[in-house]
């Protein structure tokens, strides 16, 4: 079955910046979603940025757009988040998580997606 593992979680001052990323294995993802959500303490997990593997239409939150970028690395099947920019309220638990490709509207949804990593911290301190 897939398996995701996130890295590159940890704390910085707000202003810095931090990339994640997630390595997946299983199986190839020619057609899949990737997606990365977050939960914070006390909050409702939220979508943060999606990208299909094939194409590379990316897809991000109002929060984060201009801030944060999803990316591919095909060869190495794992996804990057590039965060800049953080803010205090970037801290959360993120997750990455994968999905069969379909509409459009659906990546943002994180009932969608069978796939998840165990998530990495991160933690923007003010």
């Amino acid at each position: 079955q897939v398996q995701l593992v996130e890295s590159g979680g940890g704390l910085v001052q707000a202003g810095g910046s931090l990339r994640l990323s997630c390595a997946a294995s299983g199986r190839t993802f020619s057609n899949y979603v990737m997606g990365w959500f977050r939960q914070a303490p006390g909050k409702e997990r939220e979508f943060v940025a999606a990208i299909f593997w094939s194409g590379g239409n990316t897809y991000y939150a109002d929060s984060v757009k201009g801030r944060f970028t999803i990316s591919r690395d095909n060869a190495k099947n794992t996804v990057s988040l590039q965060m800049n920019r953080l803010k205090p309220e970037d801290t959360a638990v993120y997750y990455c998580a994968a999905q069969i490709a379909q509409l459009a509207y659906k990546v943002v949804r994180d009932r969608e997606y069978p796939y998840w990593g165990q998530g990495t911290q991160v933690t923007v301190s003010s």
